[in-house]
């Protein structure tokens, strides 16, 4: 038996993954200040360019459902400072001087940004598997275009982020990391690479 979706909730999810792609536009940008290893911000600058499409991808979605793109709601406002927080924890850590140091808190802010980032669109695919009507055609055309970007970006930072900090820890890292040598895109392959790295470090 298929229960009626509340409405209202679907919208506060749009209103809070719109804000998080947003956000994620200054994160990567400023992320990318960060980066010194070459390969990673070859990385996030792909990603940076992927975020920008998925915040025009949502865009698309309010114009097609009739919603606001400027409306606000607690959740949202929650949301926006969350990442204001999250680019001014990076801006500090440049600040302070220690470009290594400084990667580390931005790898550690990214994977933050992108956790509540997949989660929504975890919670948009779901919406769009068990709604109907004009609510489904569309959250499902716009899962589809993102979905394999955003596991990527989850993944594999949080590889980046573990590696980095344990080459900081003065330990053998395997850079660039198993999830991107293994080019993961599911939490089970995330955690298959991660289990592999041991075995990477003595081939």
């Amino acid at each position: 038996m298929q229960r009626k979706f509340n409405d209202s909730q679907v919208h506060e999810l749009l209103y809070q993954a719109l804000e998080t792609e947003r956000g994620g536009i200054k994160i990567y940008t400023t992320a990318l200040k960060a980066a010194v290893n070459k390969d990673l911000h070859k990385e996030w600058s792909g990603y940076l360019e992927e975020t920008q499409t998925h915040e025009s991808v949502l865009t698309h979605v309010f114009d097609e459902l009739g919603l606001d793109t400027e409306a606000q709601s607690p959740g949202r406002s929650v949301v926006a400072h969350i990442g204001e927080s999250l680019v001014k924890a990076m801006e500090m850590a440049l600040r302070d001087g220690d470009p290594d140091a400084a990667q580390l808190v931005a790898g550690e802010c990214v994977v933050l940004a992108e956790t509540k980032d997949h989660l929504n669109w975890e919670l948009i695919g779901h919406v769009a598997k068990h709604a109907s009507g004009d609510v489904a055609r569309v959250l499902k055309k716009a899962y589809e275009a993102v979905e394999e970007d955003e596991d990527h970006h989850l993944y594999h930072t949080t590889g980046w982020t573990r590696e980095l900090w344990i080459d900081s820890l003065g330990f053998p890292a395997v850079l660039p990391p198993p999830e991107e040598v293994k080019n993961v895109e599911t939490a089970i392959g995330a955690s298959r690479a991660e289990h592999a790295r041991e075995s990477m470090l003595k081939s």
